[in-house]
């Protein structure tokens, strides 16, 4: 891995045009390099990217292929406008299967969404805080958290803090003291719909003080099905399911999702299967083409385009507490995030 310096360099995740013109041209400050909210921008026209770039690519080789097809997808992102919805999205993130990139693709498709200027709240409510760690805010013992807002009733407003590295984002953080929560949810008055009064009355909040609206609200759940993963099934009106390109996700993708109908009947009507996320994608398998084209196949609607490859670039961020659109953003994997968000936010 190269130096920190280069590696942590902060640029808008939409604005990268390649490893090799990212390393070559100073990448601009976050904050600054985003003129106008939810504009994609670049100073490089289609023009010189197309005539500059593209014509000095040789794809012969398979390294010069996916450099080529990298550059096309980079093209097609710039200067895409993302548009507002009309009322906040929330989404769960949910597989109870671990391990498939349930917290990765939170805080990044998170952090994509922000990077283009709309507002975006991640409250974390697995026990261990990895969505905090990524985003970079303090979840340890002392610090209050979702946590205090479920079984305190501390207000939501208490507890968000910003993401030091990208503006528009914020979080509401997990600490260990979650890992008891489930038990004493149980004896709790409307145990299932705590989260999302808690959301409620933040929305409201945020209304009277002239803040503006949430545009989306992702909800990191952990690998489990029990009252943490019920309330925040409760508290959405989607479920965005990432699946890992194995056949044991498929087993734990039916469990999940007779669970979802039961959520569906008993607790919240409007909670719907809206999204779903392949993930750790490795093309020089078979196995990954057939599970993807499985799952395409049950799933025509949901499934997104965008696909997630395995990428070291994707695992080393969170070591920085950073997500991979400020770790590195000209990285295959920030480039697939950057593409499933904005499939997101256009349907």
């Amino acid at each position: 891995m190269g130096s920190s310096e280069t590696s942590t360099q902060r640029i808008p995740p939409f604005m990268s045009l390649g490893s090799a013109r990212a390393m070559a041209t100073p990448s601009p400050n976050l904050q600054s390099a985003i003129v106008r909210p939810n504009v994609v921008e670049n100073a490089v026209s289609r023009e010189t990217l197309s005539d500059g770039v593209m014509d000095s690519i040789d794809d012969s080789s398979p390294i010069a292929r996916q450099l080529a097809n990298e550059t096309r997808r980079r093209e097609r992102l710039l200067g895409r406008e993302l548009p507002k919805p009309e009322r906040t999205r929330i989404f769960t993130v949910s597989n109870q299967k671990g391990g498939v990139g349930k917290t990765t693709t939170t805080v990044n498709i998170a952090a994509a969404l922000a990077s283009a200027g709309l507002n975006v709240l991640v409250i974390d409510i697995d026990p261990q805080g990895n969505a905090s760690t990524a985003l970079g805010i303090e979840h340890h013992a002392d610090v209050d958290s979702i946590y205090d807002v479920l079984i305190n009733d501390l207000p939501l407003k208490e507890v968000v803090a910003p993401c030091p590295d990208i503006p528009n984002l914020i979080c509401a953080p997990a600490t260990i003291h979650l890992a008891g929560a489930e038990i004493e949810l149980v004896s709790l008055v409307a145990r299932e719909q705590r989260l999302r009064r808690a959301i409620d009355v933040y929305a409201k909040e945020r209304e009277k003080n002239g803040e503006g609206r949430l545009d989306f609200i992702f909800i990191d759940c952990p690998p489990s099905l029990g009252l943490l993963t019920v309330n925040a099934f409760c508290a959405a009106s989607e479920v965005l399911i990432p699946i890992q390109c194995e056949y044991y996700a498929l087993e734990g993708l039916s469990q999940l999702l007779k669970n979802i109908e039961m959520i569906q009947k008993h607790l919240n009507a409007e909670l719907v299967v809206s999204t779903i996320l392949l993930t750790m994608y490795d093309g020089r398998t078979n196995l990954a083409a057939q599970v993807a084209s499985e799952v395409r196949q049950h799933f025509p609607q949901q499934v997104l385009s965008a696909v997630v490859p395995r990428s070291v670039r994707i695992s080393e961020a969170p070591s920085y507490q950073q997500t991979v659109m400020t770790y590195d953003p000209s990285s295959s994997g920030a480039l697939s995030y950057m593409e499933a968000a904005a499939e997101i936010a256009e349907r």
